[in-house]
């Protein structure tokens, strides 16, 4: 059959690992496809710029429209990042009845609705796997995989850079700063590390995995969103004194109210296999009503791991060319007509119990005062411990674990406990997750 031609819209690390995987493993890929996947051309910055890949052969442009506009280019693979330029090309590339491969989860996540809505309307395909946890295929998992499933919720470490920080927080005890900077130097955080430490780049994620958990549009801006810059690394040993490890997660439950989706630190015990995920490694467990609870676990970043799921996607797309469009599996799991407009929760309507750290006077009466503030506020205590002994009127540390509460409850009574003249300093709060 005749061979199908691809052209790649960026060649950094990702499109140059995408292109190596290709050239390596070129037999085998044809052999699963049932056709030949060649790369005929790229658009890069620099044409002269030395490559670690081979490009031989392969025509370089600086312009992306002479990819998506070219008729001999049957799919268009993206790898620009971004949503500025990158949604511009995507669209043109639609527009002209181009298949479209993407690793570009900001894409996905603010304009994948329109995206799909144009792909479902001239009859291509958008695949995207790339997009989330770089190398492991959870997004084919939860859309074919758990197809007979009611999926519960989702619990994922989907930042490396993030889980690596808090792994060598845990290890080295030292400070956010500190590892912060070693991660810099190791090239694992950016120079502006914004987008990871904030939670941003989680939270697209998590808004794509909950749109295919769940059937609901893509909806980022209702993601509540908290990255780990407040995380001590005295929280981080209290943690574990307790039979604790801080991990950033993203979440997405489904509840009786409606879907939570939320992305921040969190205390998970230590005995669950989620917990024990170090370094840049991502992982993701899955809760559906037939299968239980299922971990997903391998490298969420890199050249050749996020080049499998691309590779992967490319395949997928060359097997279902010829296939009848109305018959090819949704871009978000779900019948484009039957996606459902389940309420999304805000952070005060979600449940879960909580992580506080205190530093409070040591004097009578001050642990009564705060029990009691819980109280009024409908909280339950299930651990409570004061560190150091102190003399009194000097300051303690005070650390709380709580059962299963509203987060307006837990609003409230922080906001009562800053009141107290007894409490001084800011209140460290870290929800709490127990899972299965």
């Amino acid at each position: 059959m005749k061979a199908v031609n691809v052209g790649l819209l960026g060649l950094g690390t990702v499109g140059g690992g995408t292109l190596a995987v290709l050239h390596r493993n070129a037999d085998e890929i044809s052999r699963r496809a049932g056709r030949e996947i060649r790369v005929a051309a790229a658009a890069v910055r620099d044409p002269a710029k030395r490559r670690p890949v081979d490009t031989g052969g392969l025509r370089l442009t600086t312009d992306p429209r002479d990819i998506v506009d070219d008729p001999g280019v049957d799919i268009v693979v993206e790898l620009i990042g971004g949503d500025g330029a990158a949604r511009q090309a995507v669209l043109r590339a639609i527009d002209n009845g181009k298949h479209l491969v993407t690793a570009n989860k900001a894409l996905i996540a603010l304009h994948g609705n329109t995206i799909f809505e144009k792909a479902q309307q001239r009859g291509v395909m958008v695949a995207f796997e790339a997009a989330v946890a770089g190398g492991i295929p959870i997004i084919k998992l939860i859309r074919e995989g758990l197809a007979a499933n009611r999926i519960e919720y989702l619990a994922g470490i989907i930042n490396g850079t993030c889980n690596y920080i808090l792994t060598r927080m845990q290890e080295a005890g030292d400070g956010f700063d500190r590892v912060l900077r070693e991660a810099q130097d190791l090239g694992y955080a950016e120079a502006d590390p914004a987008f990871d430490i904030e939670g941003t780049d989680a939270a697209h994620k998590l808004t794509i995995l909950a749109s295919i958990a769940f059937g609901i549009p893509l909806q980022f801006e209702r993601v509540h969103v908290q990255g780990i810059t407040a995380v001590g690394a005295e929280d981080i040993a209290y943690a574990r004194e307790l039979g604790y490890r801080i991990k950033h997660l993203g979440l997405a439950r489904r509840t009786a109210d409606g879907i939570e989706l939320r992305v921040h630190p969190t205390l998970i015990p230590e005995r669950r296999l989620i917990a024990s995920v170090g370094g840049v490694m991502n992982a993701i467990l899955v809760r559906a009503d037939a299968l239980g609870p299922t971990l997903y676990y391998g490298a969420g970043a890199g050249a050749e791991p996020t080049a499998s799921s691309v590779v992967a996607d490319l395949v997928d797309v060359v097997r279902a060319i010829t296939t009848d469009p109305e018959n090819r599996v949704p871009h978000l799991a779900f019948q484009p007509g039957s996606l459902a407009a389940l309420p999304l929760l805000s952070i005060e309507q979600v449940e879960t119990a909580y992580y506080l750290r205190l530093t409070v006077v040591n004097r009578p009466g001050v642990l009564a005062a705060i029990t009691r503030i819980f109280g009024d506020s409908d909280i339950s205590i299930d651990t409570i411990l004061q560190k150091g002994r102190g003399r009194p009127n000097e300051n303690v540390t005070v650390i709380m674990l709580t059962q299963e509460t509203r987060e307006r409850n837990m609003n409230a009574a922080t906001a009562a406990l800053g009141k107290l003249d007894t409490v001084t300093g800011e209140i460290a709060r870290i929800r709490l997750e127990r899972l299965p």
